[in-house]
C-alpha cells in the first residue's frame, strides 16, 4: 500500500480507468460476437450490427483503450468473417 498521498490518488485513478477500459473491451467483444452471429444467421440487421461493432472499435481506438493497429486488425478480421459467412449462404 502506498504511503505517499499523490500515489494513493494515482492508484484510485488507475483503478477507475482499469474498470472503465474493461467495460469497453467487454462491450467490444459483445458487439463483434453479435455482428458475426447476425451475419451467420442472415438477419436483416446484420449490416447495422457490423456498423455498430466498427463504431465501437473506432471509439476504443480514439480513446486509447486499444492500439490503432489492433483496432484495424479487429475490423479487418470481422469484415473478412462476415463476408465469408455471407458468401457461404
Amino acid at each position: 500500500m502506498a504511503n505517499i498521498k499523490s500515489q494513493i490518488k494515482r492508484n484510485k485513478q488507475n483503478e477507475k480507468a482499469r474498470l472503465r477500459n474493461k467495460a469497453t473491451r467487454s462491450e467490444l467483444a459483445t458487439r463483434k460476437k453479435k455482428a458475426l452471429a447476425a451475419a451467420e444467421t442472415g438477419a436483416e440487421d446484420a449490416a447495422e450490427m457490423h456498423r455498430q461493432a466498427i463504431v465501437k472499435i473506432d471509439r476504443a481506438v480514439s480513446k486509447g483503450i486499444i492500439h490503432k493497429n489492433a483496432g484495424a486488425r479487429q475490423k479487418s478480421r470481422l469484415a473478412k468473417r462476415i463476408a465469408a459467412s455471407a458468401s457461404a449462404e
